[in-house]
């Protein structure tokens, strides 16, 4: 499972451009990137979940979380985003308040990432999230507790992890080496996710 330091210190890569503790919600925003938009930033990570608030969370799916899911959004973060959002990590949204920008800072909603999985999906699959370049998905197998990664409307793995920690530092690296030291996209045309 992967620990706090080293997810912090992977989110951290870019809070030379500003960091912001939003009140609202409590989100960390980390790199502020006034090149994408007046208010974008490129990582947020969000306050973790109480127990209560995870068996909330299962009761509204349907379902258990798996172990090392549930361990990552009640000791690490309650989901994440990574280079405004080309790689996501959802979680519990606690309100659909949009008053205010800040009142948006909150995770995507981890039953949409259940709702909409590709319908060759099996119950063993748990969808935890995915890439903005093309809306391909991420779950975790159930069985195995390894994570997959698919194209949006069909579950096939096209590349795989041994564990949620595996795939978090190995994509959160491999997405950084696509970024300048500003958060600006190398090649803006490039595809972003794990296999072209």
């Amino acid at each position: 499972m992967i620990d706090k330091e080293t997810f912090d210190r992977l989110m951290m890569r870019y809070s030379h451009l500003g960091t912001r503790k939003v009140e609202a919600t409590g989100a960390l925003l980390i790199g502020h990137a006034p090149h994408v938009a007046p208010e974008a930033w490129l990582n947020s990570t969000y306050p973790c979940l109480s127990e209560s608030e995870t068996v909330e969370l299962e009761v509204l799916l349907g379902t258990t979380i798996p172990i090392e899911y549930r361990h990552f959004l009640q000791n690490i973060s309650n989901g994440t985003n990574i280079l405004v959002d080309e790689l996501c990590l959802f979680g519990k949204r606690k309100n659909y308040i949009r008053n205010s920008i800040d009142a948006t800072r909150q995770p995507f909603n981890l039953k949409d990432a259940i709702d909409e999985k590709p319908r060759n999906a099996t119950s063993n699959m748990f969808f935890i999230g995915g890439y903005s370049w093309d809306g391909s998905k991420l779950y975790i197998d159930n069985i195995s507790n390894r994570v997959y990664y698919c194209q949006r409307y069909d579950c096939t793995p096209l590349k795989s992890w041994n564990s949620l920690s595996e795939m978090i530092i190995s994509e959160t690296e491999r997405l950084y080496s696509l970024f300048d030291i500003n958060g600006k996209q190398i090649k803006e045309d490039e595809p972003t996710i794990p296999i072209v």
